[in-house]
């Protein structure tokens, strides 16, 4: 009995040395080591033993347990190292045919024109600033002069969370948060993401994208915002444009204007992007209202400033001719790879 395990270690090196494949390793595992195997049966023996065999026959049938698995791991290691070399030397590859390149990507049209707003106002001296998409009613519409019947607060226009928290409808709530935060003079654009509960058609998305801009400043006019938005529609569209504002109202600026361009297309004349009247409406501006210049604790007596929003879809839609706003949010890759 006490040679038993030795003779065993003789067996299992002999079964490895015929051993061709990982079964045959696995067999000779298991016929050794399973629940009814060689070396398990010899150490379930033991009990019949006196106490001194038992203890001589446990150490040598775990030294052979420890040389059989190591001689079947270094089996395994041996089989594997042999069909791999095998698949190696089977597979060629023709280093003559030609590659497939992989189709490149481009960037979406709306963060194009993002990117595009946004570097002609950085060369302007603007920095960018960004605010959090869920806001509070108090940034979204207090603040911003709203008045509490105002119907922009409906729940046919707004996306409410709670009582007090909703998804912006507007970019102008980060002209409150900069007020808040920062000393003029103030000078930021804000692009970022917006909700209106708006059914969706040719011209309207409920999530869509604006540019929020706000320069506050001693002695800041009417004038060096007219100045400012017309540089932007010559760089963005045609160095030929010429614009107009019209009187318009906002809450949380006045006065208020709408800025018209004239059509980059016809140059005035009239054609199917303006409608025939030779306008294009682009964005709407106005100076800062002192009671939101006073709610972000700026001294309304020392300070002046100015705004405006812009549709970053609408610029788009207009700078690249698409029709329907819903083209954008569709993901064909047709569509979007025409921008690249």
């Amino acid at each position: 009995m006490l040679n038993k395990p030795d003779q065993l270690l003789r067996e299992a090196k002999a079964l490895l040395e015929k051993a061709t494949g990982e079964a045959d390793v696995e067999a000779v595992r298991i016929g050794f080591f399973g629940k009814k195997g060689k070396l398990t049966a010899i150490l379930r023996s033991m009990g019949a033993l006196s106490q001194e065999e038992r203890k001589e026959l446990g150490l040598r049938a775990n030294r052979v347990k420890e040389e059989i698995e190591s001689l079947i791991a270094e089996k395994k290691r041996e089989i594997s190292a042999t069909l791999r070399s095998a698949r190696f030397s089977a597979e060629k590859l023709d280093v003559t045919e030609p590659g497939r390149r992989p189709p490149i990507g481009n960037r979406h049209p709306i963060t194009q024109t993002i990117g595009e707003i946004v570097r002609i106002f950085a060369n302007m001296g603007y920095s960018v600033t960004e605010g959090p998409e869920v806001e509070t009613v108090f940034n979204n519409f207090d603040a911003l002069n709203a008045a509490p019947n105002h119907p922009s607060r409906d729940l046919t226009d707004t996306f409410y969370i709670t009582k007090d928290t909703l998804l912006r409808t507007q970019t102008s709530p980060v002209q409150v948060r900069t007020l808040r935060s920062a000393a003029p003079p103030i000078k930021v654009i804000s692009p970022g993401r917006c909700f209106r509960t708006d059914a969706p058609d040719a011209t309207h998305s409920p999530m869509f994208h604006q540019v929020e801009g706000l320069l506050v400043d001693e002695g800041v006019s009417m004038t060096d915002l007219k100045g400012v938005l017309d540089l932007f529609a010559k760089r963005m569209f045609n160095e030929n444009v010429v614009t107009k504002f019209r009187p318009h109202f906002f809450p949380f600026t006045e006065p208020s204007a709408e800025m018209d361009m004239s059509c980059f297309v016809c140059g005035g004349k009239g054609c199917r992007v303006c409608g025939g009247s030779g306008w294009i409406e682009i964005l709407g501006c106005g100076m800062v209202h002192p009671n939101v210049l006073r709610v972000g604790g700026v001294d309304a007596e020392r300070y002046t400033g100015f705004a405006f929003g812009m549709g970053v879809e609408r610029i788009a839609m207009l700078k690249h001719g698409v029709g329907d706003i819903r083209l954008f949010y569709e993901n064909d890759i047709r569509f979007i790879r025409q921008f690249g």
